[in-house]
């Protein structure tokens, strides 16, 4: 993956990021009052769903095409330093915003997506078995409540849990195994997909830059929005 990039790939990747990028500057002027919707509703509610679903997917799709490439060390570090990075937000949103703070958002869960699923890598349609277990298990676990917070990793909250980004492993990881199972199906050896050659068009290598600096992207642009409209608000 890393020495033959798929543009299809880094194209919906890209996407992704550009639509996170108008989703998140909608809800940040929202956060500051400059305009009043609801951000989990209608058009805006669809949107988030379809960017965390691409997103997600996508960490599976990735690690099926980079698992002969990279060992298990590697993804396992790779895997470790994504959620070390959502630890940090953890951190930053306990200081900065403490009655929501991010306990297991998607990059807490992109890390240890990765972690575990590496035992899966080498199988195919197990992945698509387990992903269903996965949801059918979330029916049962989506409307117990605790009165503690160990368990908000796997999906299970306590009363009046209020969060700034909530990607539980059930039934996120569900995604990643598809996501796995898809790649296996379009892009093993075996399979020889081919998806259309790339059309030379501007707007594809921009999402591919995005795509390639995904991460960056993820953990700066916020920060600098919410800097800008914070100043905005002080000078009004």
């Amino acid at each position: 993956m890393q020495q033959n990039r798929f543009w299809e790939i880094d194209f919906f990747r890209g996407l992704a990021v550009f639509l996170m990028i108008i989703y998140h500057f909608i809800f940040d002027l929202n956060y500051f009052n400059f305009i009043s919707i609801n951000m989990y509703s209608g058009f805006l509610g669809i949107l988030q769903k379809f960017i965390a679903i691409t997103f997600i997917s996508l960490v599976g799709i990735s690690l099926s095409l980079s698992s002969k490439a990279k060992s298990k060390k590697q993804n396992f570090k790779r895997g470790l330093l994504i959620f070390s990075l959502g630890l940090i937000l953890t951190l930053l949103s306990y200081i900065f915003v403490k009655e929501s703070v991010i306990y297991f958002g998607i990059l807490h869960l992109i890390g240890i997506s990765i972690i575990i699923s590496i035992p899966f890598l080498k199988y195919f349609k197990l992945n698509l078995f387990l992903g269903i277990l996965v949801l059918i298990f979330n029916k049962f676990i989506s409307s117990i409540s605790v009165n503690y917070k160990w368990l908000i990793p796997i999906g299970i909250r306590y009363p009046n849990f209020k969060t700034l980004d909530y990607f539980p492993l059930i039934p996120w990881f569900a995604l990643v195994l598809f996501g796995i199972f898809i790649g296996k199906i379009l892009y093993d050896e075996n399979r020889k997909f081919k998806f259309i050659n790339e059309p030379k068009i501007f707007i594809i290598n921009i999402f591919k830059f995005l795509s390639k600096n995904s991460l960056t992207i993820y953990l700066l642009h916020q920060p600098i929005m919410i800097a800008i409209l914070y100043l905005i608000k002080s000078i009004k």
